[in-house]
């Protein structure tokens, strides 16, 4: 029998009942665990009594918030999928992808109620509507006014061991963002490593920058700080406030891309501000490159720890190394073009590293493991990684690998296993370049260029070729620091560096682009897609 994931929260409440189990700094309001148990169960009985039935798909679009944490656990509780989706998407992709998934109900605050009737075909599935904040009877009855009725604890919808408790998209990095069907046990293997590795306790106190961790740390027992800014654009985070706050309530540990921890770091050291509270940062989403580890410890008192953990939407987490290893061992190693050392797999994680395929492998039987230091697919198998995509089958089928009753999910990134055992990343598969010549790695050719000083970042990208048109012309365009040099003159001297290195050597094309597009999720992963297309508007090929 598998177990609901709604019943840590009630198993936290129990034994943490009167502790603050979550702060909304915008508005300053505290809310006990056991308040959080109390209103997710007042939310759940309420939606069952006006007909939400479980298996019926739940679109929740909900600021974080107390509300967005108590009715996710409403939904779990009541057995209705929950979909969560990232609305800084683009109006189009929202549409899609909420039409793909079918949704039965709508949560939302009054603007996606709005959204809703602009939209109504990709809403078309939905038969129950519920507005969380007041809309003046527009969209009916607020349903926060269901937690004032106190009627107990709700019972938890006993789940089979293949019943859906979310759904959660993909940021659409490498493609149209896709819905990942999450199982209660995806859940509880996630919360099962996070807490034994990362040894998070109810100690603790959390500031997330993205809303789905404050759902872990509230079922871990810790308190939850949600913090002062708009999560689909960390980069934007106003870095005093999320240092306020982090001060103010003595936050021990914090999630948040390496876009966030670059804005607060540098922030932190020209004010010359330290955190001393705060022993555990992890920083995911996208390479952590070193000078970045340097300068988030800086800020951190003696004995605090960075952790890099590496994953996916499908998979989370499955692999960890922390910033101490890093800066000692591994990123001398990056910075001379060897890829992003991401560390060991997690206990009970198996990786493989595998020859390159574009097509389906359907069955193990149809792979080959590369040994160390030769690079291929990363793929990877354990209780935290999802089965499915919802209502794709052929993504599905793309990204998973049968072995025996198992299955093994392919990361979609590209790297090696070294002597040691410790997995490196040298990108995205679909974002290797292809030329006459050779097959080029994103990280391991950006790495070259990132050298020279006044490079923020760098992308590597294909255009078609004219002579041949089955194969690529490589493209490195560079994103400068602030500066006023001149572009030819930044150019020269990145063309010379790249070129007295073999990774880059033979490159022949290099064009600067002053604000690279990046997700939505964590603002760093760069949409290399799009580079491409401009890039080749602006290279003569032939």
């Amino acid at each position: 029998m598998t177990t609901n994931i709604a019943e840590t929260l009630d198993a936290v409440a129990r034994d943490h009942g009167p502790a603050i189990g979550l702060v909304e700094v915008r508005s300053g309001r505290e809310v006990s665990f056991a308040e959080l148990s109390r209103r997710s169960s007042a939310y759940a009985r309420y939606l069952q009594q006006r007909g939400v039935r479980p298996g019926d798909r739940t679109m929740l679009m909900v600021r974080p918030s107390a509300d967005f944490i108590c009715l996710t656990f409403a939904l779990f509780k009541l057995g209705a999928p929950v979909i969560l989706i990232d609305p800084g998407m683009g109006y189009a992709n929202l549409r899609r992808c909420i039409a793909g998934v079918s949704p039965w109900v709508l949560i939302g605050i009054p603007q996606a109620l709005v959204f809703a009737r602009l939209f109504r075909k990709a809403f078309a599935t939905v038969r129950h509507s519920f507005c969380c904040g007041f809309s003046g009877g527009i969209f009916g009855p607020d349903i926060s006014r269901a937690i004032a009725r106190d009627e107990g604890d709700f019972p938890c919808h006993v789940p089979a061991a293949d019943d859906l408790a979310a759904i959660i998209f993909t940021t659409g990095s490498t493609g149209p963002p896709k819905g990942v069907r999450f199982e209660h046990a995806i859940f509880a293997a996630q919360l099962r490593l996070i807490r034994e590795y990362y040894g998070i306790t109810a100690a603790d106190v959390d500031q997330p920058a993205f809303p789905l961790f404050a759902l872990f740390s509230t079922a871990l027992g810790a308190r939850a700080i949600i913090p002062d800014m708009d999560p689909t654009r960390p980069v934007q985070v106003n870095p005093a406030r999320f240092i306020a706050s982090i001060n103010r309530h003595q936050v021990t540990y914090s999630f948040g891309s390496p876009a966030l921890w670059n804005v607060v770091s540098r922030y932190c050291l020209h004010n010359k501000i330290v955190l001393p509270s705060l022993h555990k940062v992890l920083m995911a989403g996208a390479p952590v490159p070193g000078e970045l580890l340097e300068r988030v410890r800086a800020i951190l008192p003696a004995g605090a720890v960075i952790h890099t953990p590496y994953g996916a939407t499908e998979s989370l987490p499955i692999v960890s190394m922390t910033g101490d290893e890093i800066l000692t061992a591994t990123w001398p190693l990056s910075r001379q073009g060897r890829g992003t050392c991401v560390g060991r797999a997690l206990p009970g994680i198996e990786i493989k590293v595998i020859r390159l395929v574009d097509g389906v492998i359907a069955d193990i039987s149809g792979v080959e493991e590369l040994p160390p230091g030769k690079i291929g697919e990363i793929i990877v198998r354990g209780d935290v990684v999802t089965r499915a995509y919802d209502h794709n089958e052929a993504e599905t089928r793309l990204a998973k690998i049968r072995d025996g009753e198992t299955l093994w999910h392919r990361m979609g990134d590209t790297g090696y296993r070294d002597a040691e055992g410790r997995l490196w990343f040298c990108g995205r598969k679909a974002h290797r370049v292809v030329t006459l010549q050779e097959t080029l790695y994103t990280i391991p050719c950006e790495a070259i260029v990132n050298e020279h000083p006044d490079v923020y970042r760098s992308a590597l990208v294909g255009i078609p070729s004219a002579a041949e048109p089955a194969v690529q012309e490589a493209v490195l365009i560079v994103q400068p620091h602030e500066t006023s040099r001149p572009e030819a003159e930044l150019l020269a001297e990145v063309r010379e560096l790249a070129g007295r290195h073999p990774l880059t050597r033979d490159i022949r094309h290099f064009l600067i682009h002053r604000d690279f597009p990046v997700d939505i999720r964590h603002n760093a992963k760069i949409f290399r897609e799009k580079l491409a297309v401009w890039a080749a508007t602006r290279v003569k090929t032939a």
